[in-house]
């Protein structure tokens, strides 16, 4: 569209650098959505040749051309001043992916000097990078290194408490390590300098060398944050010397890995700096534009949900992650913890607790091409196989699909492992029960890591259901209260009553294509008891494309939404300073507060109209190649045998049920079950489902199979459309019926928020006597006893 009258209210840009895109989001001062801009790396930079925006090989790394970025910026740059008036612009923040630049040493004293005649990747030089293709946060490939590291350091309780962190793959402190002991000598010896890549993005928006983040900086393992008490003061967190030793090799190494990181910005409630002047005179940026820090991809997405104490941000991806609000800095080996990235010097210091999982997208895309022919099959089969893979209660099926090293305490453990009646089996009896108990498995993790971190009192003590809007059933009491729990928990062998939910998140903030999976919401909240909220942007995005990570055309990533609103956090505190001489002035508050009152503040003005969602997007319809369907992994071709366990009566049966309300035959699972028996009325489920929905109709007009929702098998004959094995008949895939908005409280739907899955305490009491067999079993493979 042409770009709009050079006068008009304030406008502020998000940039996201993502794994398969570069993203841009624009809001205006009400945080009201009007821009949308993305660079496709696959489709729109072909001679890279990347898939999803990596390269993959066998093994464990994963990879990407630092090149790209520059180019792709270019383009995005280019879009966003045709399309829009960039004059209107008044700040510009930004995050992107975990990820290294090898920067080379000749010479930088500054930032190069950029002709605005030309775009940038025709102004750096192809040698410009000592390491042109860098790895990213879902490669592994420095995780021996890390375990060393760790190992050095006394242990993974040490280490926590030395710099805040214990061992994992992405650290950057051991993929220096990896690079200086397993690459050739000439890539660290021309190093002269290296950033993240958040640090990378707004240099190149800035023109200048910028510092690194005090949240980044205690994820590298190397720096050492000084714990409650700080104000923000220059000072108080510093490199660990003797690990930038270990790293280095040698004490001069350390040193010459110290000048490479610089310095660490501790305060990240201002502004970093103004817009460079090459984008003001290439492009038509005003100078005054600020530019404020940059982060992590996941702080960002977490910084646009505004959760508040006692919420839990679930985000489904490469890497699955859970953050919540901490109030206290107590680093454990039992989770991450970083400074919230967007605080005031004066303000009491404010944390984000961090639980990863690396399996996550990997495992779900392998179960999916093994023993399903499309999601939608995989999101029918987890809704309809009983909690635990069977009706019995002594007999439930567990599994962990460990495919990539993990962070404590199964960093020692790889492997697929499945057990019945507690006996470590090859496969299950019944191979349906795969999907559900993968993804039990998955987030009983997280609810078994989120009760032992609550333990640890780094949440803080007002962490209850009694906060907020959200109504909850209280616990049962009961009959000798605290030390009551105390002896149900020792009993199971648990440092925690699984049945007592007073201490789970009120809240479950989901995002990912993972959570666009109707059984997979549900699940969430079942095995947390709390109702599950999912940002409207991406429900209404899932009706477009409902596999993929990346939002479909004309939505906004997360990401880059939360950095358009810290964009517009940090101008209204410059303009009030400007104006009233205090950042706090005019009503300006913390970040979260600061966002929630300009969102009621809309909501007031526009008669409780919900939040655009999108600009220009599609009504609807295929999703597109699908090249990033859910994950990019080297799993990405389907194996052939999920033709060989869900053939087409199988299918047509479960729809038969799912119409009819009846049940299934004793052939379809092992001693056969009806819906009664699955604890819940299939005919019943808490939102629109693909399970109960009959898909079949939409799929009618798909014809072949669309590699929208399944990957193409290139061994399969040209006459076996499914990509199954020869002989067997497949039918045609049927699209993923994704979630649906609820009735949703005003509360969370004034900051953009939709219902999609509500608490059952019913299901949540069949989980809860499931979690101590579970760690159980998890304990047995972290002793390496199976």
């Amino acid at each position: 569209m042409p770009p709009g009258p050079k006068t008009g209210p304030a406008l502020f840009l998000g940039l996201e650098l993502a794994t398969d895109q570069l993203r841009a989001s624009i809001v205006d001062e009400s945080l009201e959505l009007v821009g949308v801009e993305c660079v496709d790396f696959d489709t729109e930079l072909p001679e890279f040749q990347t898939q999803g925006g990596i390269f993959t090989t066998p093994g464990d790394a994963y990879t990407t051309p630092v090149d790209m970025w520059v180019k792709a910026l270019d383009f995005l740059l280019e879009k966003l001043s045709r399309n829009h008036d960039v004059t209107r612009i008044k700040s510009i923040g930004g995050c992107a992916q975990h990820a290294v630049v090898w920067w080379k040493s000749t010479p930088i004293p500054s930032f190069p000097a950029l002709d605005p005649r030309l775009p940038f990747h025709s102004q750096l030089p192809t040698n410009t990078f000592s390491l042109p293709n860098t790895p990213i946060a879902q490669d592994t490939s420095a995780h021996t290194h890390a375990l060393a590291l760790e190992a050095l350091l006394g242990g993974p309780d040490l280490m926590a408490a030395r710099v805040g962190t214990c061992a994992n793959a992405s650290l950057l402190a051991a993929q220096l390590l990896r690079v200086r002991e397993s690459w050739t000598s000439d890539v660290w010896s021309r190093t002269g300098k290296i950033q993240l890549a958040s640090q990378f993005m707004a240099s190149m928006i800035m023109g200048e060398w910028v510092n690194m983040g005090e949240a980044e900086a205690c994820a590298t393992g190397m720096w050492v944050h000084t714990g409650p008490g700080a104000q923000g003061a220059s000072g108080l967190g510093r490199w660990d010397e003797g690990v930038l030793e270990i790293v280095g090799g040698n004490r001069e190494e350390g040193r010459r890995i110290r000048t490479w990181l610089g310095d660490v910005e501790i305060a990240g409630g201002r502004k970093a700096a103004h817009i460079s002047r090459y984008l003001c005179e290439r492009y038509g940026f005003e100078s005054d534009t600020i530019v404020t820090p940059f982060t992590s991809d996941y702080l960002s997405a977490y910084l646009s949900l505004c959760p508040s104490p006692g919420d839990a941000v679930l985000s489904f991806g490469p890497m699955d992650t859970l953050l919540t609000p901490a109030q206290h800095y107590l680093p454990t080996r039992l989770y991450s913890l970083f400074p919230h990235p967007a605080q005031d010097a004066c303000e009491k210091r404010r944390y984000i607790a961090m639980l990863t999982s690396r399996n996550a997208d990997v495992p779900r895309a392998l179960v999916r091409d093994m023993y399903t022919k499309s999601w939608s099959a995989f999101d029918r089969l987890v809704a309809i196989v009983p909690p635990g893979g069977s009706i019995g209660l002594d007999d439930k099926l567990f599994s962990f699909w460990l495919l990539q090293g993990d962070s404590y305490p199964l960093s020692h453990v790889k492997g697929i492992y499945r057990f019945e009646t507690g006996i470590k089996v090859n496969e299950f009896r019944d191979l349906r029960a795969n999907p559900r108990c993968l993804l039990e498995s998955q987030v009983l993790s997280f609810r078994f890591r989120w009760s032992r971190m609550i333990a640890t009192g780094v949440l803080g003590s007002n962490i209850n259901r009694s906060r907020g809007n959200v109504a909850q059933t209280p616990s049962p009491p009961t009959p000798q209260g605290q030390s009551s729990r105390s002896n149900i928990a020792s009993s199971l062998g648990l440092s925690f009553d699984p049945y007592d939910y007073s201490t789970l998140p009120t809240r479950i903030l989901v995002t990912g294509a993972a959570a666009n999976f109707p059984s997979v919401a549900n699940l969430a909240g079942d095995v947390f008891n709390a109702p599950v909220f999912m940002p409207s942007t991406q429900v209404d995005s899932a009706q477009v494309v409902p596999h993929r990570n990346a939002p479909a055309t004309g939505f906004p990533g997360r990401a880059s939404l939360g950095g358009a609103y810290f964009a517009r956090w940090i101008w209204g505190k410059e303009r009030s300073s400007a104006v009233g001489g205090s950042s706090a002035g005019r009503g300006l508050g913390g970040f979260e507060e600061e966002i929630r009152r300009l969102h009621g503040k809309r909501w007031v003005a526009s008669s409780a109209t919900p939040l655009r969602t999108n600009v220009n997007a599609p009504a609807g319809g295929n999703g597109g190649s699908g090249a990033n369907s859910g994950t990019s992994t080297p799993y990405g071709h389907r194996s052939g045998l999920g033709s060989t366990v869900f053939v087409e009566e199988d299918e047509e049966e479960v729809e038969e049920m799912e119409r009819s309300g009846g049940t299934l035959s004793s052939s379809f699972f092992v001693g056969g079950f009806a819906d009664r028996d699955l604890g819940r009325d299939i005919s019943r489920m808490r939102t629109l489902t693909g399970s109960t929905l009959d898909s079949v109709t939409s799929g009618g007009s798909l014809g072949a199979p669309s590699s929208a929702f399944t990957t193409p098998d290139p061994n399969a004959s040209a006459g076996s459309p499914g990509g199954g094995v020869a002989g067997v008949v497949v039918p045609s895939t049927t699209t993923l019926t994704p979630v649906t908005a609820m009735p949703t409280s005003d509360a969370e739907a004034q900051i953009g928020l939709a219902k999609v899955a509500e608490a059952d305490v019913d299901a949540f009491m069949t989980y809860a006597a499931i979690v101590p067999e579970y760690c159980r079993l998890e304990g047995m493979l972290c002793k390496s006893l199976v």
